[in-house]
């Protein structure tokens, strides 16, 4: 950026985490503000929630954050789903709810998560896209607030953070179960970060600490395996002795280059031919582990993001979330396609789903019902499956031998997970806070509700356009590509045909793309990386920044001929 530019007002439809009291960015003025574009069914914006917990504590008195809640989904733009969210996700700043991405346009956000840092004259200072820009936030931060201290424009104040009152339960966002002998169950209850056991009237006999938001368990014999999600880690419990174990992860977070030593949010776990499979939501990537030789390796997913059918290796997922094994398949709820897909002799099938952005709620022939951000999947004595129908709050039922969807319950609030016991299916009401069941001969009935696409600004391209992706290192760093390429871009469309030139993975940040006027429109997938190092030598640390972007284009006459895409730079 050349000029200066004044930062957008903040407009929505209300705020959350402030005591009621509503801000604009004239109120702010004397603190630097960074603005973080968000919605919270995204987990790489929930890595960004953890990665700048640290900043925020740093500048506590110079530097205001605030979430822009801009959502995709129907169910993310209801007020109390969101406020839920926000003490789900343990946020401890002020909230602006965007439903209609107003301040997300004002601000040209393309992308979740976007980063925003205003300076305290009120001016747009930098711009980031994507994960692993704390670092370079934190570099900037201390030269800026020098300068502005040295100028009189800093006026530290503090954040106008008000904390929410929660009521006490015994679980708090419960996130899986699994049933134990004599009518017990073991739940990961992650509002409280730690597992739990409950007994037959749903009282905790017996629980086990050092989890932060645990999501996914299964129990195998006399241990059970934990999705220790924001640890990046996967935990075994011995049910006999209740000694707790790390089996896989260092405790960070995996990066693009990263061996299998890091997972990267661990969302469910399955025992299927073996082996644990994980849901390795944080790059839309299936793992497994071996316990007889401890070795972690990547079973399916190449880390883009979308729904792309297949061999495993070369199926695309979106952030799976829920597994299921029954005999020769196992099920996978893919929560940001709203899809149910199984693996099944090496390959990736889709029962229901259309894509990124495709979701809505609809029974009938699997090829046209839809789901909305699916987290949890089971399989009945009948072998028909049930998905956990999250967003839409409902169960549903999806018959092999029929090929039919039904809706067995509605009305629950944020069913995640489910098992069988008995008669029933017990139910993980996640934002109930509870476990409920719900009886297995119940009626099914028919839903003919609502299908929506997700409505964000189409951008009007070029048939030939220069896609360039801008990186500015951080102050105090530099590209050191002493040892190889240090970024890294690819590019793919849906529909495929949409590019006739330009798909596939290569090192440099700029691309000439060639579009199919013919096909006319479409998405296209941008996934990009760039690694930058400390200028100084003696102790250099180098940091990661990634993003990738699915981006609603047009084909139109006269339309501009480059997309430009910030992963990182400032004024």
């Amino acid at each position: 950026m050349t000029a200066r530019v004044r930062a957008p007002e903040l407009r929505g439809r209300g705020w959350l985490n402030t005591g009621g009291a509503a801000y604009s960015i004239s109120e702010l003025r004397g603190r630097f503000v960074l603005l973080d574009f968000w919605t919270f069914a995204c987990v790489n914006c929930l890595h960004v929630l953890d990665e700048l917990r640290p900043v925020e504590e740093k500048y506590a008195e110079e530097l205001v954050v605030v979430g822009v809640h801009s959502p995709k989904f129907e169910h993310e733009a209801d007020a109390e789903a969101l406020a839920a969210a926000v003490e789900r996700y343990g946020v401890h700043h002020p909230v602006l709810d965007d439903p209609e991405l107003v301040t997300w346009q004002a601000y040209t956000a393309r992308a979740w998560p976007t980063l925003v840092l205003v300076d305290p004259e009120g001016y747009v200072v930098a711009q980031y896209a994507g994960e692993g820009h704390a670092h370079a936030i934190d570099r900037l931060l201390s030269d800026l607030v020098e300068e502005h201290r040295a100028k009189g424009t800093l006026q530290p104040a503090g954040s106008p953070y008000v904390a929410p009152e929660v009521e006490p339960t015994t679980l708090r966002f419960p996130a899986d179960a699994a049933p134990l002998p004599g009518g017990h169950a073991l739940v990961a209850d992650a509002g409280h970060d730690r597992v739990v056991e409950l007994d037959g009237e749903g009282e905790v006999v017996r629980e086990w600490g050092g989890f932060r938001e645990p999501n996914g368990l299964c129990v195998v014999g006399d241990t059970a395996y934990v999705a220790d999600t924001v640890h990046h880690q996967l935990k075994g419990i011995d049910l006999a002795s209740g000694e707790v174990t790390v089996l896989a992860g260092t405790g960070e977070q995996w990066m693009q280059g990263d061996p299998t030593e890091r997972l990267s949010s661990p969302w469910a776990v399955a025992w299927w031919q073996g082996r644990v499979w994980i849901a390795m939501a944080g790059i839309h990537q299936l793992w497994t582990y071996d316990p007889a030789t401890g070795a972690v390796e990547v079973a399916g997913g190449t880390t883009n993001e979308g729904l792309l059918d297949g061999p495993l290796a070369q199926a695309w997922f979106a952030q799976p979330s829920g597994l299921a094994p029954d005999g020769d398949r196992l099920w996978v709820a893919d929560a940001e396609t709203s899809s149910l897909r199984y693996v099944e002799a090496g390959a990736v099938h889709t029962v229901v789903g259309e894509g990124l952005f495709d979701f809505g709620f609809r029974d009938g022939p699997a090829d046209q019902a839809l789901l909305q951000h699916p987290l949890g999947v089971a399989v009945l004595p009948d072998r028909s499956v049930v998905v956990c129908d999250t967003y839409n709050g409902a169960l549903r039922r999806y018959e092999p031998a029929t090929g039919a969807v039904t809706t067995l319950a509605s009305g629950l609030l944020e069913p995640s997970a489910a098992y069988r016991d008995d008669l029933d299916l017990v139910v993980v009401e996640s934002s109930a806070h509870r476990l409920t069941r719900a009886p297995l001969g119940a009626s099914a009935r028919v839903v003919d509700g609502f299908s929506h696409t997700t409505q964000r600004p189409v951008t009007e391209v070029a048939a030939e356009v220069d896609l360039v992706v801008t990186f500015v290192p951080p102050p105090g760093q530099k590209v050191d590509d002493r040892f190889g390429p240090a970024s890294q871009l690819v590019v793919e469309a849906t529909p495929p045909a949409l590019l006739k030139d330009g798909a596939g993975r290569g090192t440099d940040l700029a691309r000439r793309l060639v579009l199919d006027r013919t096909v006319g429109e479409g998405v296209l997938h941008v996934a990009a990386r760039a690694a930058s190092c400390d200028v100084d030598d003696q102790n250099a640390a180098c940091h990661v920044h990634q993003q990738d972007w699915g981006v609603p284009v047009r084909v139109a006459a006269g339309a501009d001929g480059v997309l430009e895409l910030p992963l990182g730079g400032w004024a």
